[in-house]
This record gives structure tokens, sequence and C-alpha cells, in this order.
């Protein structure tokens, strides 16, 4: 293969590609090599740019006539962290390849499943303790006596409500990133989904003692959707509005209709959900969709909260090809604002 052709078959890779010498010396790099390493790498000692010992071992073993080898790697800047898998392959007894494979995004889902599994045993481990303790508490000193055992019921009625909550929110999550590929397009009409939203929650509305302000202009569009799936956005972030908004004393919800957006290729649906209650502090609000993120967790929990709401608005919305916004600061309330695309 000709000097030109092998430089062309380097560039034809995305990922940084590095031709070393059997001294350690790099030979050459492809632009990806050079643009992660900057022009310095060429004839730059290897060992001396991926300093770190794992790798460092690996490009000794090469230097000394392994065959192939591979080791991680790990890059970060003042944003963020970048993790490599750094893979070498010898080409003859005087050089060798070195390649590197950016595989932050599967250290990102390992880590956010560990996250998962660890959240969700914790979640589930709480009430099964009190449900146990209670029922072992019920067959021994509390068994006849009707005002503990009376007690004990409604605390364990309460837990057992939490579970199922969050067994639901998990099923719904699950079938939501399930079907996160396949973009709904049945017509959906917001101000009937709202409606019926606020029709379901009028009991605690009333328990609240809140006074809802509509602004819902009779031409709304509709967009194409999943009702269901839009019903549950809708009831999750007005539900959250009761909540946390409950002392501000009103809810207020408009919908109208947004010519253009950064992003979006016409025209869309905003609506906006907007509490008066206490607020967020503004460092919160980047992570309020991770899955079991709360502000103040002992507050979600006394409410009914399983710290999945937000994440499931999040990802319906995605499945819509929609965004979702938060607007909230200490003292001023929260806003929430859903943009649906309208084709």
């Amino acid at each position: 293969m000709s000097p030109s052709a092998f430089t062309a078959l380097l560039e034809a890779f995305s990922e940084p590609v590095l031709v070393v010498r059997e001294t350690g010396t790099v030979q050459t790099a492809n632009s990806a090599a050079q643009e992660l390493f900057g022009k310095r790498i060429l004839g730059a000692q290897l060992r001396a740019i991926l300093r770190q010992p794992e790798v460092t071992a690996l490009l000794e073993r090469m230097i000394d006539g392994a065959e192939q080898g591979c080791a991680p790697y790990a890059t970060s800047d003042a944003s963020s962290e970048r993790h490599w898998k750094v893979t070498a392959r010898r080409m003859d007894a005087d050089t060798f390849i070195v390649s590197l494979r950016d595989t932050s995004d599967l250290e990102a889902a390992e880590a956010q499943r560990r996250d998962f599994v660890a959240n969700v045993s914790h979640e589930l481990r709480s009430p099964l303790t009190v449900l146990a303790g209670f029922l072992e508490t019920l067959q021994g000193a509390a068994a006849h006596d009707p005002d503990a055992r009376s007690e004990f019921l409604r605390i364990m009625q309460a837990e057992t409500e939490r579970m199922t909550g969050l067994v639901s929110d998990l099923l719904s999550l699950s079938r939501v990133e399930a079907s996160a590929r396949i973009r709904p397009r049945d017509p959906v009409a917001i101000d009937m989904v709202l409606n019926a939203t606020l029709a379901a929650l009028r009991p605690q509305i009333e328990q609240a003692g809140l006074e809802v302000v509509r602004d819902l202009p009779d031409d709304l569009p509709p967009v194409p959707g999943d009702y269901d799936q839009l019903v549950q956005v809708y009831h999750n972030l007005i539900e959250n509005a009761l909540k946390y908004g409950a002392d501000g004393g009103k809810i207020e919800i408009a919908a109208h209709v947004v010519p253009r957006l950064p992003g979006l290729d016409g025209p869309a649906l905003r609506v906006a959900i907007r509490d008066h209650g206490e607020g967020i502090d503004p460092i919160h609000i980047p992570r309020l969709t991770e899955r079991f993120y709360r502000v103040d967790r002992a507050r979600s929990r006394e409410s009914g909260g399983t710290g999945l709401g937000l994440a499931i608005v999040k990802h319906i919305l995605g499945r819509h090809r929609g965004r979702l916004i938060i607007r909230s600061h200490p003292g001023e309330g929260s806003t929430f604002e859903t943009i649906l695309p309208l084709s």
C-alpha cells in the first residue's frame, strides 16, 4: 500500500488512530488523533502524552515486542471527563498501531444502571423494613392493643401505597423507554388533556384550597401525540404544583402557539404550569429530571413522591420530540413549560 493510500485509510477512521515506531515515537496520526492531542503528537514519545500507568505499561509491552493489548485511559477538562479504551496491535517488527475508542457513553450508562439499582433497592428497602418491623410487633407486644394495632395498620397501608406507586412509576418509565424511538402521530387536543387532568385532581385541588387560573384559547391546534402519555405528563406536573406550590394560593395554566423556536422546524405548542410556592434554588434545576433526585427527600416522601415523576415527563416529551423547560427561584414559585411540536 502506498503512503498516500495508507494515510487515506487512517483518515477514514473517526476515532483517533496513531502509528507508533518501536522506539515509542509517533510516526503518523490521523486528524482525530491530532484534534485530541494536538499536532505536537507527531514525532513525540507516546508514553509522554498518554501518561497514565495502565497505558504506559501497555506501551512498554508493545515496545518490548508484544503483539496486542488494551488499557483504559481518561481525559478531562473543566466541564467533563471522557473515558477511552486504548487498543494496540502490531503491524510489523518496527511499528504498531494504537487506536482510542470513546467509551464515555458506555461508562455513563453503566454508572446510571448501578445508581438505578442502588436507588430502587434503597427505596424498596425502607418500606419493607417498616412493614417487617410492624408485623413482628403486631404478632407480639401489640397483638392485644387495639390503639397500637390501628396506628400500625395505618402506617403499613401508607408504606404499601408508596411501594405500589414506586412500582407503577417504574413500569411507566420502562414502557416509555421501550417506545422511545416510535414517534406518536395521533392528533391530541391539549385543552381536553388539561381539563381531564384537572377534573381528576379536583379533590386534591379543593383539599389544598388552591385557585386554578386557566388561559386556554379555544382555537388551540392539536398536537401529534399519545393521549394517555400526555395525560401522564400534565398529571405529574400539576400534581407537583399542588404538592410544592400549595402555600402560594393559586396555580396558573396557560397555553399558546409559538411560531418558531431554536431547534424546531416549525411551530410548537407551549404549555406553562406556574405555582406561587416557595420555589427551587436554581442549583437543583439541571438535576430535577434525574431518576430519584429530590430537592427535599423528607418532604417528597411525606407527600407520596417516588422521585420518578419528572424523569417520566422528560422521557415522554422526548418521545414526542418535545422538551421541558424549568424556571424557578426561591420565594418566586416555579414554572414548568412543555414544548410540543405541531408537525
